[in-house]
């Protein structure tokens, strides 16, 4: 088998566990399937749990523990930046951007009679506002940016953002962590045409700002050269992680009250796996060297986008409410507080999805 050959077996293997693991569990638990491919999703079949103290600090604590070290180091490791910056002006089209994004803001949250017809609509403009003004920092930064000069790889984002995010979407009907109000009277079709737009601005939003981020060394001080995170037998690892990503797939539709953390994460281990067993370098791959600069940079370009996402959400007229087992107390705007940690592993989700168009983020650097 060559390697293409090998390759595509790989990515058509890796989908069908993707898609189909979470079914199979549907399958194993006697229940049927079909309500969970209904389109528009349903999402009033899935009961949750209340809040829960015990189970709200175990997971705050476990997400200061995980996330204390880097944190730390960070801070103690602090330095200004004294990096020559080639550009010191905000491009005309970051400002032409700033103010298409301000009025779609204000259309958003307003409620003009005369904009009715158009009011559920403006989630893409004020995202395609944020994506190229994220791209006219990095510009004003450092003389570069992912749209000026990775243009083709960079537009390529987002059709394969759409195809991205819907798989998520795919994934929360198994566990119904969020639904969204306002299109229970659209035909599938007209939900799915009227998602396509705002799911393909998800990658290019997140890329564009690990760019900006990426221009500011003291986010990520001291992490390029710290504690090495080396794999003796990596191909074996990477097997026993696609066999237990696999595994949570299944498992969040059997127990989708506990198992719901790894909507985020299983898939996260399924495509790195894949492409470990491929033989194909990812940003996964730099902890092993002790670099784990690209991995926070996304973590973060990702924490950022959500907060906008969630801020912009709050008094849309088309809007997504959280459901969230055992946690879902102290919202900022409609998330709860914990849920913002899903934002992490995502980040690193959509920069291997950038990889594959050969955004590594290493172009990035000032």
């Amino acid at each position: 088998m060559n390697k293409v050959t090998q390759l595509a077996v790989s990515w058509i293997g890796g989908v069908t566990l993707l898609l189909g693991m979470p079914l199979l569990g549907v399958w194993l638990s006697g229940r049927p399937i079909a309500p969970y491919l209904d389109m528009p999703p349903r999402t009033n079949f899935v009961l949750h749990s209340g809040f829960s103290w015990p189970v709200f600090m175990g997971l705050a604590t476990g997400i200061a523990v995980f996330m204390g070290p880097f944190i730390w180091r960070i801070l103690t490791r602090q330095r200004s930046s004294s990096e020559t910056l080639t550009a010191d002006h905000f491009p005309w089209w970051g400002w032409c951007a700033l103010f298409f994004g301000g009025v779609a803001w204000s259309l958003a949250w307003t409620r003009f009679p005369w904009f009715k017809p158009y009011q559920p609509f403006t989630f893409t403009p004020i995202w395609l506002a944020y994506i190229v003004v994220m791209n006219a920092l990095a510009y004003r930064r450092t003389g570069r940016s992912p749209l000026t000069h990775r243009t083709l790889p960079y537009l390529a984002l987002f059709p394969i953002s759409a195809l991205f995010w819907w798989f998520f979407e795919y994934l929360n009907r198994f566990v119904q962590n969020w639904h969204y109000i306002g299109l229970h009277t659209l035909t599938a079709e007209e939900y799915v045409c009227r998602a396509m737009l705002p799911f393909a601005t998800v990658l290019p939003a997140v890329v564009a700002t690990r760019s900006w981020l990426a221009s500011y060394p003291e986010l990520t001080a001291g992490l390029d050269l710290w504690r090495p995170c080396a794999v003796r037998h990596p191909h074996r690892l990477a097997c026993l992680a696609l066999i237990l990503a696999a595994g949570g797939l299944m498992g969040i539709s059997l127990w989708p009250e506990f198992l719901f953390p790894l909507l985020w994460i299983s898939p996260l281990i399924v495509i790195g796996s894949i492409r470990s067993l491929n033989g194909i370098p990812t940003l996964l791959n730099d902890p092993g060297r002790g670099n784990w600069q690209r991995l926070m940079l996304s973590a973060l370009a990702a924490l950022v986008c959500g907060f906008f996402w969630e801020m912009w959400n709050l008094y849309s007229l088309e809007k997504w409410i959280y459901t969230v087992p055992f946690v879902g107390r102290f919202h900022i705007f409609e998330m709860p507080i914990l849920g913002f940690a899903g934002y992490l592993p995502f980040g690193i989700e959509c920069a291997l999805m950038a990889e594959l168009v050969g955004l590594t983020g290493r172009e990035e650097s000032p």
